[in-house]
Parts: C-alpha cells; structure tokens; sequence
C-alpha cells in the first residue's frame, strides 16, 4: 500500500473496490470446492503484492499462480472441507444435546474450532508470501508463528470470528465482497510488527537464550514458485 504520499478519499475508495473485486473473484474461483486452496492463496498472493509495492499483481501473473496452485490445493481443499465439516457436525450434535456434556463441551469445542479457524487463516497468509503456493511450509511456519506469538494467533483468531459473524449478519450478494477484505485484514494483522515489551529498560537488559523472537507471518523475501 502506497505510504509514501498523502492518500485522500478517492485512494481509500479505490482500496477499497479493489478488495471487493478481489473478495467476488476468490468467491467466483473457489466455487468448484476444490479449487477453494488455490483461489485463497492465489488472493492471499495478490494482497502480498499489493501491501509490499502498493499495486496489484498483472492479471497474467495472478492467472499463473492460481493454475500452477489448483494441483497441489487440492488435498489441502478436501482437507480443509472435511475438518470443517466435522466440526460443524461436532457444534451441531452438542448445541442439540444429541451428544452429551452440555455448555462446557459446547464451549471447549467453539474455542477449538475458532483457534484451528485462526491458525488457518495464519496459513493462508504464509501461502500468500510463497507465492501462493508451498502449502506444507507454510502450515509448518504459521504453527512456529503462532507459538511465537500466542497474541497474534489470538488476534487472527478474532478476525475470523469477526468475519464469520458478518456472513451471517449481511446479505449473501456481500458475502463474497467480505472475503477479500477478510483476506486483507488477516495480512494487516500477521505482518504487524510487535511492540518491544521493555523499550525503556535501556540497553542493560539483554535478552536470553530462551526468549523467543516474534517472527512476521508473511516474511520479505520469499520466492515465488518456480
């Protein structure tokens, strides 16, 4: 995003078109279900591009991504689909008391489900600096980030709660716009920076072997796919 000039309304009302035809075309790309892993991180790839140099990937380029990432989505799709599926059936069984334990449970299984959701979009961040791809990796990074910081998987968490909630609430023609600003705000959350927790302590204070060091979800640097 541009931060160099002084942006005005007519900047803020382009953002945001922009994530709305990126929210209908990840909808519109993910329809056949299995391709839904590669239209997100081929969307994920875009808002990379787009936070880092301030404009848009080339159609041609997103196009390139989204077909060398259909592939290698697939697994990941019918993962995704089937966790979620089990999940909602769990939600639904204890809601009804068709399954025994009651609120606690209820309770105990919503935050499972929220913290797998955080994480997940955490993922998909991840996905988005490789380029749109490399799946495993990333799975494997955004589950050494969230360990890093607890905050920030909390914090994408609350995002996909938050978007979750608003599908709901909204009127289904604004569902697919909800997705492109979903997939802007968990980049917007991952890639903020940690505030250091004893700036003032001076330089007297040196950190020790086992304090762990945030890492960005979305790191500068990372190659696209071959």
């Amino acid at each position: 995003m541009e931060t160099g000039a002084r942006r005005d309304w007519r900047d803020v009302a382009r953002d945001a078109a922009d994530l709305a035809l990126l929210g209908i075309l990840l909808t519109l790309a993910a329809v056949p279900l299995l391709t839904a892993a590669a239209a997100a991180g081929t969307a994920s790839a875009a808002v990379q591009d787009w936070t880092r140099t301030g404009s848009w990937p080339s159609a041609g380029t997103t196009v390139r991504r989204f077909g060398r990432a259909v592939l290698p989505g697939v697994p990941v799709s019918l993962l995704a689909l089937v966790g979620a599926a089990l999940l909602a059936a769990d939600l639904a069984a204890l809601a009804t008391g068709r399954v025994p334990g009651g609120p606690p449970a209820l309770a105990v299984t919503a935050l499972i489900a929220a913290g797998l959701a955080g994480y997940a979009g955490l993922v998909v961040v991840e996905v988005g600096g490789n380029g749109g791809g490399r799946w495993r990796a990333s799975a494997r990074s955004a589950a050494r980030a969230c360990l890093d910081a607890p905050t920030r998987w909390a914090a994408l968490t609350g995002v996909v709660a938050l978007a979750g909630l608003l599908t709901v609430l909204v009127t289904p023609v604004a569902v697919p716009i909800l997705a492109g600003y979903t997939v802007a705000a968990l980049h917007a959350v991952a890639t903020r920076r940690p505030v250091p927790a004893d700036s003032t302590a001076g330089p007297q204070r040196a950190a020790g072997p086992t304090v762990r060091r945030s890492v960005s979800a979305a790191g500068i640097g990372r190659r696209e796919l071959p």
